[in-house]
């Protein structure tokens, strides 16, 4: 799954995750104890906090949405299927089935994306949301603005990627 969501031309979807990574600052870990990074993250004020998790439960309420509307057209489009398909060939019905199956294919991305949105509010009731879960480093707010439930930071994210 890529989580590059810039540019995207769907209505609504960098508002949200703009208003995630606006006005978030984070210091760098403290690297000044033996050699080793500190996981001593800054925290965030109240209303820095508070409008990260707005952005973020809208852009999952947005996806939710998204979600039950897809899964309603499956269900539209199968009834559609089941009636017109008396006398249909061999090959009428392999296409049939890849349609559902990218239907499903489609649904599945979605859940997938309400998902990391609510592991993204998750982490930010821990105090973890915008730092690196590999490496502890902050993740810049550039990408969290471009995807607002970002785990990795770049550098990370680069090397999982070339696995």
């Amino acid at each position: 799954m890529g989580d590059a969501t810039v540019g995207d031309p769907r209505p609504g979807t960098g508002d949200a995750a703009g208003a995630a990574a606006e006005g978030v600052t984070m210091a760098k870990p403290d690297t000044r104890t033996a050699g080793r990074k500190s996981t001593a993250k800054s925290p965030r004020s109240a209303a820095e906090t508070e409008k990260i998790r707005a952005a973020l439960a809208a852009r999952r309420d947005e996806l939710r949405a998204e979600y039950d509307q897809t899964l309603s057209e499956i269900t539209e489009l199968q009834r559609d299927r089941l009636t017109d398909s008396a006398g249909d060939d061999p090959a009428d019905t392999g296409s049939r089935t890849f349609e559902r199956e990218q239907e499903i294919s489609l649904a599945n991305s979605i859940l997938e994306r309400i998902t990391q949105v609510e592991r993204a509010l998750e982490r930010l009731d821990e105090g973890g949301y915008g730092w690196c879960e590999r490496c502890g480093n902050p993740i810049p707010v550039e990408r969290l603005a471009a995807f607002p439930s970002a785990t990795l930071c770049v550098t990370c994210k680069q090397l999982e990627e070339r696995r």
